[in-house]
Formats: structure tokens, C-alpha cells, sequence
């Protein structure tokens, strides 16, 4: 199994760390290698960062409502290509296992390759990663508040044992995504490209979009 498998989930874990303490991030953005593992854990990771952001902008109370209706269209755009992303991952991480057909890979439906009697994971590597990526964020933003210099002191210390509780749950995710890793690398577990199919999104299936369009108000 390549280095890069056995030691991933340590490594994104470092590597979500220190692409959010870069200066500008999340604005800049990966050079496009379309098969590279790495390149797709960082677009995951950008894509979730832009989304916390707009979450947040999402929740103002002061500002006109035109402003919450393109923080609400940024956030769909943005957790659409983070689920894109997951998707990559998981593409990845599976044809490098040996446990999808690489014809069907990027399909719609991928045909799995697990030996017989594999334990089927229902959560992907590719979630998992995502979910390490927010877990990042919500450590970067608690030791934030756990600093706060404008905040008292019972604010900083309620900060400080929610940041202790959110690297717990960050090292026991990082340790179930090595385990099943390894797992499937030794063909005792498999996991398979899951597509999320966003209909909210694509205008043929979203029907508000559809009514839209055969009443003439957008184009074709």
C-alpha cells in the first residue's frame, strides 16, 4: 500500500492545520491535478472553510436581505463542490485499494471490486475526511474564542474545555479512518463512491427550478 495511505489520516489532520494558519486561505487555490489525492483533500478543505465563513455572514440580523440571499446561494455553491470533492476522494482512495473498477470509477454507478466476505463501511474515507476538515475548522475557531482578549475569563475557560473535547473527537476520527484504511487495504473492509445526487441544485430535478422554467422566467 502506498506511504501516503498508511499515513493519511495524520496527515490531514497536520495538513488542515497548516493550510488554515496560511496567510490568505482560503482564497488561494490548488494547482489543478485532476488524480492527485492531496489536491482534492484541499479542495475539500477550501470549499469547507469558504462554506464556515458564509454560514456565519448567513446569520447577520442588520444588513438588507439581498445580502442573505447571496450569502444563501454561495453557501449551496460551496457545499456543492465540497461534496464534488468527497466524491474525489473517495474515486481516489479506492482505485489506489484496487477496490473499484477504474471503467466505472467516475460513473454514476462505480462497480465495486471487494473480495467476498469484505465488511462494508457505511461511511467513505472521503467523509471522513470531510469531517476531519470541519473538525479543523471548529478547533481553529474554538481556540479563537478560548483567546479572546474582548471575553471574560468564564468565556475563555468554557472555550478552552470545548477545545480539549474537539481534539478528542478529532483524534478518535483520525484513528477510525486509519483503522479502516488499513482494514481495507487488507481486504477485511471496503467502502464505495457514494454520488449525492444534490437535486437542489441541477435545474431538471430541483421542481421549484423546473416550474420556473415552463413558466418562461429563466432560460434554457
Amino acid at each position: 500500500m502506498n506511504h501516503d495511505l498508511v499515513q493519511l489520516a495524520g496527515d490531514v489532520v497536520a495538513r488542515h492545520d497548516a493550510w488554515l494558519a496560511q496567510a490568505g486561505w482560503p482564497t488561494a487555490e490548488p494547482a489543478p491535478q485532476a488524480n492527485d489525492l492531496w489536491t482534492w483533500v484541499q479542495v475539500n478543505h477550501r470549499f469547507n472553510s469558504q462554506l464556515w465563513a458564509e454560514e456565519d455572514l448567513a446569520r447577520r440580523t442588520t444588513v438588507a436581505d439581498g445580502e442573505i440571499a447571496a450569502n444563501k446561494r454561495a453557501i449551496d455553491h460551496f457545499n456543492q463542490a465540497r461534496n464534488d470533492a468527497i466524491e474525489r476522494i473517495d474515486e481516489i482512495l479506492l482505485l489506489r485499494l484496487g477496490l473499484v473498477d477504474g471503467e466505472s470509477a467516475r460513473g454514476d454507478a462505480p462497480l465495486s471490486k471487494a473480495a467476498a466476505g469484505a465488511r462494508l463501511n457505511s461511511e467513505t474515507a472521503g467523509s471522513m475526511v470531510d469531517r476531519l476538515s470541519i473538525l479543523a475548522l471548529k478547533v481553529h475557531a474554538m481556540r479563537a474564542q478560548s483567546e479572546r482578549a474582548d471575553a471574560d475569563e468564564t468565556h475563555r475557560s468554557a472555550a478552552r474545555a470545548r477545545l480539549a473535547r474537539l481534539h478528542e473527537q478529532r483524534g478518535d476520527l483520525s484513528r477510525c479512518l486509519a483503522a479502516l484504511l488499513a482494514d481495507a487495504a487488507a481486504g477485511r473492509a471496503y467502502f464505495k463512491v457514494y454520488r449525492q445526487f444534490k437535486m437542489y441544485n441541477d435545474p431538471r430535478f430541483n421542481p421549484a427550478l423546473v416550474a420556473e422554467r415552463a413558466r418562461g422566467c429563466v432560460p434554457a
